[in-house]
């Protein structure tokens, strides 16, 4: 269970303070597919980049499984976003003379799975995201919708629990689109996916709850939860291993 408790986040250059986040709580299913929404600066790229363990917070509470991140490590934060959250990002960010199949393995190799386990793992998520019969082919073979595909695959392959998706249609044509929209609600009903989007029609159509920020603050929320109290699990502070 991921739970965001008023997190506040600032950028500051110079005498110039920008309030990317103010006092931001969310708490998330395990599966559901959310999208946020919001104008350039609302804060929806900081929100996920907290989430993923890529950016720090000011102020506030991330927990995860009811563990506290504050008192997180810098092999605590590895740990996590090695293990426990997948990243899909607008730019697939893949390996151009390298085979999709070793595109996808990379992200295996410092988990410590032997060579024919990487294998067989990297075939099964490229057959899930439809790409089976195209493991040998290299990135540039392919066409956008294609690399996307293998960037959510190589997100997958290590099984997290957490999906973020940071404008993963931003570069795709409308049809292309649809289809990865389709493959991250797929994905969403057995993991928590969270996505950032200009793309509102896209998010209404696919997505199980949409929330709205501006200005940092969040003004919509069209699937509030609120764990019940038995649901909750004791925070604790603690270095983590692996979550």
């Amino acid at each position: 269970m991921l739970q965001i408790q008023n997190i506040k986040k600032q950028y500051k250059t110079g005498y110039l303070i920008q309030q990317a986040l103010d006092n931001v709580s969310l708490s998330f299913r395990d599966s559901e597919f959310v999208s946020i929404l919001g104008p350039s600066g609302s804060g929806k790229t900081t929100l996920l980049n907290i989430i993923g363990g890529l950016d720090q917070y000011d102020s506030g509470e991330l927990m995860i499984n009811g563990i506290s991140t504050k008192k997180y490590r810098d092999k605590d934060w590895d740990s996590y976003r090695n293990h426990t959250v997948g990243f899909v990002f607008q730019s697939y960010n893949l390996i151009p003379h390298q085979s999709i199949l070793a595109n996808v393995e990379l992200a295996l190799t410092i988990s410590g799975i032997s060579r024919r386990e990487r294998r067989q793992r990297a075939e099964q998520v490229l057959t899930q995201v439809g790409l089976g019969d195209q493991l040998h082919k290299r990135p540039n073979q392919m066409s956008g919708g294609q690399m996307q595909r293998v960037a959510i695959a190589r997100a997958l392959v290590n099984n997290p629990s957490i999906l973020l998706a940071d404008e993963p249609t931003g570069a795709l044509d409308t049809a292309t689109s649809l289809q990865i929209m389709e493959l991250l609600r797929e994905v969403s009903k057995e993991r928590l996916v969270v996505m950032v989007t200009h793309n509102s029609e896209l998010a209404e159509r696919y997505s199980t709850r949409i929330v709205k920020l501006q200005d940092g603050r969040i003004t919509d929320d069209s699937a509030p939860y609120t764990p019940e109290v038995g649901e909750l699990p004791t925070p604790k502070y603690q270095s983590m291993g692996r979550v």
